[in-house]
């Protein structure tokens, strides 16, 4: 899998997501075998580009890797303005944000709203490309709703417009997450371009990675949601596809420690009270994923105020959980 000069150590690719990609877990992804992690969108309004919360976001310090950062935005100078803003701030590729099917992203035309403006579409595409000298992924949907699907269409644009690869969530942005992926239409859009094809969506096993590469033809595939609380996916995908059987799923033991990981990580990218705070979701996943803690369990984890706290109560857990293992 190549993105522009940039050659990928495989074709798994961790899928940009709000409030998830951040640092932590894009290193996370990587160090179970992602060939690239996107970051979590960044706003292209110029009053934001200083601030905080958004710098944080595209946080890529002593980060390992490629630097994938993904803009979001409907102005093509601000879009333009701000992947030349990230690329000197060291990003190696600008993803360009029109799968979001959020309703605020939506609200102001941005994100998967923006499929509905195909002229604005290559407008941006054009803008961000001549603004760096980068390549420019871009990520859509299959369009609108089901009577206006316009991938094909759009990734026509997308490769005239000089897109070096091209994402694409199988659903249309009404859709939401609701239902199943088509992959159909990401098979579609493969024959229609020359440029390399991502296709994300439905995809929770290394099984079901073959089939849809095999299914639509795509270039490589990008994973969201299945990897919450679930980063060794990427190897277990990575192992199947090299060696056509499944790696063995972790044990308590290795579960715990890569939370554990992955806890003080947050601290130190966050600092102790929004550590704790984001911590909190990654720890439901992760315990969603062994299906064997309560919701009590879980809502006195969720209490905890401190990092000290928190870690105390997963500690816990797992021992209770190995004691019933053992017995």
């Amino acid at each position: 899998m190549q993105i522009g000069s940039y050659q990928l150590s495989n074709n798994l690719i961790l899928a940009p997501m709000a409030g998830i990609s951040d640092r932590p877990f894009r290193e996370l992804c990587k160090q179970f075998g992602a060939g690239l992690a996107v970051s979590e969108m960044v706003a292209s309004n110029p009053e934001l580009r200083l601030h905080a919360k958004t710098l944080l976001k595209a946080n890529h310090d002593g980060e390992t890797g490629l630097r994938s950062v993904q803009i979001v935005g409907t102005h093509p100078q601000q879009m333009a303005d701000t992947a030349r803003f990230n690329a000197q701030r060291g990003a190696n590729i600008i993803d360009i944000n029109m799968g979001c099917p959020a309703k605020k992203v939506c609200a102001v035309a941005a994100g998967s709203a923006l499929l509905r403006d195909e002229t604005l579409v290559k407008r941006i595409l054009d803008a961000v490309v001549d603004a760096v000298d980068i390549p420019v992924t871009l990520k859509i949907r299959t369009g609108w709703d089901l009577e206006n699907r316009n991938a094909v269409t759009i990734a026509k644009i997308a490769e005239n417009s000089g897109i070096s690869a091209l994402a694409i969530h199988g659903r249309t942005r009404a859709c939401k997450f609701e239902g199943h992926a088509e992959y159909d239409t990401i098979k579609a859009v493969k024959q229609s371009v020359n440029i390399p094809v991502i296709a994300n969506g439905d995809i929770d096993s290394a099984e079901k990675a073959v089939r849809v590469l095999q299914e639509t033809g795509a270039d490589a595939i990008m994973i969201g949601r299945a990897a919450q609380g679930n980063p060794w996916l990427f190897s277990e995908i990575d192992h199947f596809m090299r060696h056509n059987k499944r790696l063995e799923k972790p044990t308590l033991s290795q579960v715990y420690s890569v939370l554990a990981s992955h806890l003080e990580k947050l601290y130190r990218f966050y600092g102790d009270v929004m550590g704790v705070r984001i911590a909190r979701k990654h720890i439901g996943w992760y315990f969603k994923r062994l299906d064997a803690i309560s919701q009590n369990t879980k809502n006195t984890i969720n209490q905890a105020q401190t990092p000290t706290q928190q870690l105390k109560l997963v500690a816990m857990v797992f021992n209770h959980l190995t004691s019933e293992i053992a017995a």
